[in-house]
């Protein structure tokens, strides 16, 4: 909405923000050098998720398009009769062919990977033309066109474009336009694209709330689709891990997923709404695996294989948080061996898919990561210049990461090293500072880093040590463990002080200043940040230390203040889902803390009724009479017409179907859920 012009229309994105391939260019004028890709003042645009609608001013041609899964339909109006009417397809990077009515070709991605396009018209082109991709001029050609940028003219005012796109071949393309879209009207396959997106948001039915409230619910739950993206085609897919076309048994195939951000909340939402194609999904992982060269599961897979962002390894998460809650529909021995094969061998270094080397090993015998001391150059070549070794980040991942894989060793029956993954699972301890209560770094000699500044150490985004969040969001990085880590700071009342010297204690410095520093540490309240992911789970940290209603409060407050149906949206960067499930989950009352126990912490619901319509059709209903801003405390709940005096539900409760009742009201029940906490990882006895 603040971009000033559109640079071209779009035919398909090839990752969640990655570059778009080809490009479509309306002109009522030819000049004698046209640029591959035209720009365009606009108006009138209106966008839904089955229809996009769009007037470019200068061409003054009236646009609108509708997609389908592998396939998409534009109209174009050209609304000048005695203008041109052309259009530009044009590649970065591959080859387009015009004949008849017909235009075909590829973009090349990466390595060998292609995105094939087929298109119909439906009017032939008067003229043909090549632009010259030294000078820009355009040249006549008779017959059939070839080159990156073509120019169809057309006698119509009026041009309606039909194509496929495919990863396979030109020939898959055609088929999935055929398949798909048999004429060239547009509002027929927006009423299609309509009829699905109402079926995949009437699985959540909510009554009550404001207008407001109902429209950044719906927003968010739309959102969470994003990913991740089906590439089978017919039966088959293109592996970007190992640059092959395979059949994909009846099973299929998706990639484009960001696991740093989605294994929190966006694949514990989908496991309730559409556990069948989240169980293909962890099945696409699987495969991944088996394909790359290493063995090792991806982190950030797209289209041309793992991009390998961020830190961790949370895929072992989405599996073991799918077992743990009755998924068994892909191959837990598999799952089992790809991850403990990938923490073995795979590097801990952020942003980086390679062996382990000195730095890892460091990680394996000491328990944590180590940290350069303050002004101490690099001297490990493989830490990338701009996202550094992230020790605090690097050292609490692996210990969550090894939680779950305790987890998964556990359901597939290797009690032995089970046992010794869950002792790895607290190494988190070994960077905890029993004097200040934060996860504090140290160098390689096992001593903190000092002198030390929490709000600001570390560097751009606090890579040196923490990743993209200061010390404050890390402070509560153990979504495995709250209670040891309630214990490890004193007890529950000095967990709620620090629960709330987080959210109390000010910037420093002038906004401005603080996120030239922390660019990604936005939607403050104190220093704790609303627009990043790892602090997605902090607000529900209440529950554990037997204060509900604060947790109650800070929801309502956070969501109330930080999201919103407006241009500014959201605080910050939601990575295809991985924010907006936080939403979905916290309006409806509920929030998984932690991916891998199968329960859900009770938060605070938005709306009088929200009616869960699982895949076992089977129900299940959270009715909160009067909820509401002013209305944001429990009173009292019952499960099934059974008290409930605790802030937590099982999974198994939710899934069997059912009645979730709150009695809501204007002032705190301090006493309801105080003394029952949400389970935390099983205690273990060890020596420091």
């Amino acid at each position: 909405y603040a971009s000033e012009q559109i640079a071209g229309l779009p035919v398909i994105l090839t990752s969640h923000r990655g570059v778009s391939a080809f490009a479509i260019s309306p002109l009522s004028a030819l000049a004698d050098s046209l640029p591959e890709v035209s720009r365009y003042s606009y108006d009138s645009e209106s966008v839904r998720p089955y229809l996009y609608e769009v007037t470019l001013l200068e061409p003054e041609v009236r646009v609108r398009y509708a997609p389908s899964y592998r396939s998409a339909i534009y109209q174009f109006n050209f609304e000048r009769a005695k203008a041109g009417h052309h259009l530009v397809f044009s590649t970065p990077d591959g080859e387009l062919v015009a004949s008849g009515k017909n235009l075909f070709g590829y973009q090349q991605l990466e390595d060998s990977t292609r995105v094939y396009l087929y298109a119909e018209m439906d009017a032939e082109p008067t003229e043909r033309l090549v632009r010259d991709t030294l000078t820009g001029r355009l040249a006549t050609v008779d017959g059939v066109a070839r080159g990156n940028t073509l120019c169809l003219s057309f006698a119509k005012q009026g041009v309606t474009l039909r194509y496929g796109v495919s990863y396979i071949s030109v020939e898959q393309a055609k088929r999935n336009v055929e398949q798909e879209i048999q004429s060239f009207e547009v509002n027929l396959v927006a009423k299609y694209g309509r009829n699905e997106w109402s079926k995949a948001l009437d699985k959540v039915e909510i009554e009550g709330g404001t207008p407001e409230e109902r429209r950044v619910f719906y927003t968010s739950l739309y959102r969470t689709y994003e990913r991740m993206i089906c590439l089978s085609e017919d039966g088959r897919y293109w592996s970007g891990f190992d640059k092959k076309v395979h059949d994909d048994e009846g099973v299929p195939f998706y990639t484009d997923d960001w696991l740093w951000d989605t294994y929190r909340a966006t694949h514990p939402l989908r496991i309730l709404l559409d556990p069948v194609k989240e169980q293909q999904m962890l099945t696409s992982y699987l495969r991944m695996a088996e394909q790359s060269p290493e063995g090792w599961l991806p982190t950030f897979p797209e289209v041309t294989g793992d991009t390998h962002r961020m830190n961790g390894s949370h895929t072992i998460a989405t599996f073991a948080d799918a077992y743990a809650k009755g998924l068994s529909g892909f191959n837990l021995s598999a799952a089992y061996q790809a991850s403990k094969k990938t923490l073995a061998e795979k590097s801990y270094l952020p942003w980086t898919r390679r062996p382990k080397g000195v730095l890892s090993e460091f990680m394996d015998k000491e328990g944590y990561f180590p940290g350069l001391d303050i002004g101490e150059k690099e001297t490990v070549p493989e830490v990338t210049l701009w996202e550094k070794r992230q020790s605090v980040a690097v050292s609490l991942a692996a210990a969550y990461d090894y939680w779950c894989l305790s987890q998964l060793a556990k359901f597939s029956g290797h009690d032995v090293e089970s046992a010794d993954y869950l002792r790895r699972s607290y190494d988190y301890r070994k960077l905890f500072n029993y004097d200040t209560g934060f996860f504090h770094p140290k160098n390689k000699k096992g001593r903190f880093i000092e002198p030390f500044n929490y709000e600001l150490s570390g560097g751009l985004g606090a890579r040196d040590y923490y990743d993209e969040n200061n010390a404050y969001t890390y402070r509560w990085d153990v979504q495995h463990n709250p209670a040891d880590l309630i214990y490890l700071m004193g007890g529950r009342e000095r967990f709620i002080e620090r629960l709330d010297e987080t959210l109390r204690t000010p910037l420093s410095m002038s906004k401005w200043e603080f996120y030239s520093k922390l660019p990604d540490q936005t939607g403050n309240v104190g220093q704790f940040a609303m627009s990043n992911e790892p602090s997605l789970h902090i607000p529900y940290l209440y529950n554990y230390a037997g204060a509900p209603w604060r947790t109650q409060r800070l929801v309502r407050k956070l969501i109330d203040t930080w999201f919103r149906s407006d241009l500014m949206g959201m605080p910050g960067d939601e990575d295809g889902g991985g924010m907006t499930a936080f939403v979905v989950f916290s309006m409806m009352g509920i929030y998984p803390v932690t991916p891998g126990i199968p329960v859900y912490n009770i938060g605070t619901p938005f709306f009088s009724k929200v009616t869960l319509r699982l895949a076992s059709g089977r129900t299940f209903v959270i009715e909160a009479e009067g909820a509401s801003s002013e209305n944001k405390y429990i009173q009292k709940a019952t499960l099934n017409g059974k008290p409930l005096d605790r802030p937590w539900i099982r999974h198994s409760d939710l899934a069997a179907g059912g009645k979730l009742v709150f009695t809501m009201g204007s002032r705190p029940n301090k006493s309801w859920g105080a003394t029952t906490p949400p389970p935390s990882a099983e205690r273990v006895e060890l020596t420091e």
